[in-house]
């Protein structure tokens, strides 16, 4: 548990860091938002798992990985879950 909250924060912290690098505005809010993009989207795809037959179980690795790779992240896991 305890690693999870590392990662997470560590994932936020990169995030924000690389919107300040790129002079965005509010750096720590599209960070959040980034995050929250990836887990969003984790969800839509199972939730739309019956009608599609793609599903993606949810664990701490592919939370992790849909945090931290963002949308990118959750549709590498698709493609890799349809071989």
């Amino acid at each position: 548990m305890l690693f999870v909250f590392i990662v997470s924060v560590s994932t936020f912290l990169v995030f924000s860091f690389i919107h300040y690098a790129a002079k965005k505005k509010k750096p720590f809010k599209r960070a959040l938002l980034s995050i929250l993009a990836g887990l969003l989207t984790l969800g839509v795809v199972n939730i739309l798992s019956g009608m599609t037959g793609v599903y993606i179980p949810v664990t701490q690795l592919t939370l992790l990985t849909s945090a931290a790779g963002g949308v990118p992240g959750v549709a590498l896991m698709v493609l890799l879950s349809a071989f």
